[in-house]
């Protein structure tokens, strides 16, 4: 559809004043005009992106943000839905929810982290079920669209990290996040490095203040080389300047685990986890054990723990949930610690809030680095998954969504 040389000239002229508020309503307009003489509505957006070409040359930032805003007045999103447990998702066009609550942002998503519970919400065995159909992913990285009525702590055009362990929704190009759920990011941080932080280091990040780790302690993580394990090696060597002992399934990823700071890195697929870690630490076994496994391996780090040492449970990536005799925690005078950053949300959600600002920070100071094994685009969400549930991922896998 041909525009009138007068529409484009006016638009034009309207730059020079800076009122962009003008500019936009001009541009909605604009997008109603044509959206009703074209007869497929596709047409709209090229139609839209070429008036930006002419209109914008030269003001980048304005464009940008004008282009976040109209793309926020249609109706729908690009998203990957879980239509059946244990089936492939699909990836459609869903009627998105543009109006806000007053405590909420409508975040436009770039980037979002695709965690082992993703894949287990999608196949129907997380703790709760999710009523279908709907869209997971939690841990975005993006922009910020719009802002509810009672949000003063950001505004448009700000990039965020968020983390929507309520609603999901972050496998998707639009996500709608509660404010207590957000943070602002840096320039400088990618929005792959951002979708791949806030969770596993936050986590980690309180099993260690949970355990009272200080320098030089010997500290054991089970999974070393998965997101969890990863960050916990990290934090634990790299901040905490603990002595780390990385246990991992394979080979293959030891060097990783000790690039990331471990001084020891040990096997335990042969079941010898106890024996090493022992003769690591001349038979005075270890005074944290950050595990994330379960099964048989949680088994074992009792064995291989100090007199008055913690064992951390932070997850089950072997889908087996110990059961275990409290007598055997009378054997080593131990303590079981259990470290959930949802509950510290709903339960301290100041701790929580300060947790994942004091990880950004960590980052921005360079302290840590998350490790990012590959990337998908949103279209290749399934076999995104089939990464994570093969084994062959390490550290984050990341999806980029725009």
């Amino acid at each position: 559809m041909p525009l009138s040389h007068w529409r484009a000239r006016s638009l034009q002229c309207l730059i020079k004043t800076g009122n962009c508020k003008y500019i936009m309503n001009r541009l909605i307009n604009l997008v109603v005009f044509a959206t009703v003489r074209i007869e497929k509505p596709t047409g709209v957006y090229p139609f839209i992106h070429k008036l930006f070409d002419r209109t914008f040359m030269g003001r980048s930032n304005v464009r940008s943000n004008l282009q976040m805003q109209l793309r926020a007045q249609f109706a729908h999103t690009k998203s990957a839905v879980v239509e059946e447990y244990r089936k492939p998702l699909v990836v459609r066009e869903v009627k998105k929810r543009n109006k806000l609550q007053a405590n909420e942002v409508h975040v436009a998503v770039h980037s979002c982290g695709v965690n082992n519970s993703d894949l287990l919400i999608s196949q129907g065995e997380y703790a709760v079920k999710i009523k279908l159909p709907f869209v997971p992913g939690f841990e975005i990285a993006g922009e910020v669209v719009s802002v509810g009525s009672e949000v003063v702590e950001l505004s448009p055009g700000e990039r965020v990290i968020g983390l929507s362990k309520e609603s999901f929704s972050g496998f998707a190009e639009d996500c709608i996040v509660e404010k207590k759920d957000l943070w602002r990011v840096p320039q400088s941080m990618s929005f792959e490095v951002a979708a791949a932080l806030a969770d596993s280091y936050s986590t980690a990040l309180l099993a260690c203040r949970r355990a009272n780790l200080k320098p030089g302690d010997t500290v054991l993580v089970t999974a070393a080389a998965g997101g969890l394990g990863l960050a916990a090696v990290d934090l634990t060597a790299n901040v905490f300047k603990a002595k780390v002992i990385g246990a991992c399934s394979t080979e293959d990823k030891v060097a990783l685990v000790r690039e990331k700071g471990a001084f020891s890195a040990l096997n335990y697929s042969d079941r010898e986890l106890t024996k090493e870690v022992m003769k690591h630490t001349n038979d005075t076994g270890v005074k944290i054990i950050f595990d994330a496994v379960g099964g048989e391996i949680f088994e074992d780090c009792l064995n291989c723990v100090a007199h008055e040492g913690s064992v951390i449970v932070a997850g089950f990536a072997s889908r087996q949930v110990p059961k275990i005799s409290t007598s055997q925690l009378l054997l080593k005078s131990c303590a079981l610690i259990g470290v959930s950053l949802s509950h510290y949300r709903l339960m301290a959600n100041q701790v929580y809030r300060d947790t994942v600002q004091e990880v950004i920070d960590m980052y921005n100071d360079q302290y840590i680095e998350p490790h990012i094994s590959t990337t998908f685009n949103l279209d290749e969400v399934n076999e995104a998954f089939k990464y994570i549930e093969d084994r062959k991922s390490t550290g984050k896998v990341v999806l980029n969504i725009r």
